[in-house]
């Protein structure tokens, strides 16, 4: 069967883009947080590779350009930016105070951990940018040693996460304040947060994206320096 499929070129991308139509499906029927898309095309994806034998080097050659989009899917996020330029403009010292206060807990809560439970330092570097998008975290994680697919992983389920639990802990912590959500999710769970800021309103999304887009930056000068505390 792995034979077979390895055969099609289009396979990969099929079954990726499948797997996320069969996950939207699910989400609008049952409309529940536990439905989400990308968790749902991940299992899929990962349950038919593992009963087919296909290979994962493959898989992710033959899925290379929605990789690739990354980089421009996160560029395109200037654009509720724009439509919310005034409103950031008015909060922009609350937001930035805001995003550095969680990238420095991200940053610092990950490296109290690895320290407490004695990780070598190879794994240490590969979680660390779980909160950035996966653009610049493969980037910092490559360059310092770490392991890309490990880091990709990381990425993935800190953002999974915050597309699942992001609205249900600030209705918890009775955080109300659409701004305060956008900035939250954003430095938390990178895109897929910013995903979810955008379900519950424009100027949630518009701050979510800004957050993001700071976080990754404020990571990326960061990250030597926390690297040399391993």
């Amino acid at each position: 069967m792995a034979e077979f499929l390895q055969q099609i070129s289009l396979f990969p991308l099929v079954l990726t883009l499948g797997a996320f139509q069969v996950g939207l499906w699910c989400q609008k029927k049952w409309r529940s947080a536990i439905f989400n898309p990308l968790l749902i095309a991940v299992i899929i994806v990962i349950s038919v590779l593992i009963l087919t034998s296909f290979s994962p080097v493959t898989y992710q050659s033959g899925t290379s350009a929605l990789t690739w989009l990354l980089t421009p899917a996160t560029v395109a996020l200037a654009i509720p930016l724009y439509h919310q330029l005034k409103v950031l403009r008015k909060n922009l010292f609350a937001i930035l105070i805001g995003v550095i206060a969680g990238t420095l807990a991200a940053l610092f809560g990950v490296l109290i951990l690895c320290k407490l439970f004695c990780l070598q330092d190879f794994i240490s570097v590969s979680i660390l940018p779980k909160s950035i998008t996966t653009a610049i975290g493969i980037v910092l994680s490559e360059q310092n040693g770490g392991i890309t697919a490990l880091t990709t992983l990381s990425i993935m389920i800190s953002g999974i996460f915050g597309n699942l639990a992001g609205s249900t802990i600030c209705k918890f912590f009775r955080i109300r304040h659409p701004i305060a959500q956008g900035a939250a999710l954003g430095t938390a769970s990178h895109m897929v947060g910013t995903a979810k800021a955008n379900e519950l309103g424009q100027l949630q999304g518009a701050v979510s994206s800004l957050s993001l887009a700071v976080a990754g930056i404020l990571t990326a000068v960061l990250f030597p320096v926390i690297c040399m505390l391993l």
